[in-house]
């Protein structure tokens, strides 16, 4: 059975839309999101490095534990390589709009 849209979920963004933000907070909230992400992919890259020099130092790590926090590491710095080319997509395409 499908059902209507939930016209509450939109009420909100009239009220924030009547608000505009300045463009210099924005642009600080982008800019920490940004350098937040890419310090959970460095976190995560860190973390898969000590785990495999424990694992070969011979310390007791579980393998499946080493091969997860590799995963994770390189499949989040995968995302950011692609959020990357992306926003670098979008800013050629911008410099190449006729004004």
């Amino acid at each position: 059975m499908v059902q209507g849209i939930d016209r509450s979920l939109f009420s909100g963004t009239t009220n924030a839309a009547s608000q505009a933000a300045k463009p210099a907070d924005v642009q600080r909230a982008f800019s920490d999101f940004l350098k937040d992400a890419l310090n959970k992919v460095n976190e995560q890259q860190v973390q898969a490095d000590q785990l495999t020099e424990k694992l070969v130092k011979g310390e007791n790590v579980d393998l499946h534990q080493v091969m997860i926090a590799a995963q994770k590491a390189s499949i989040s710095l995968q995302l950011a390589i692609e959020v990357r080319n992306k926003v670098i997509e979008a800013y050629q395409e911008m410099m190449r709009m006729q004004i």
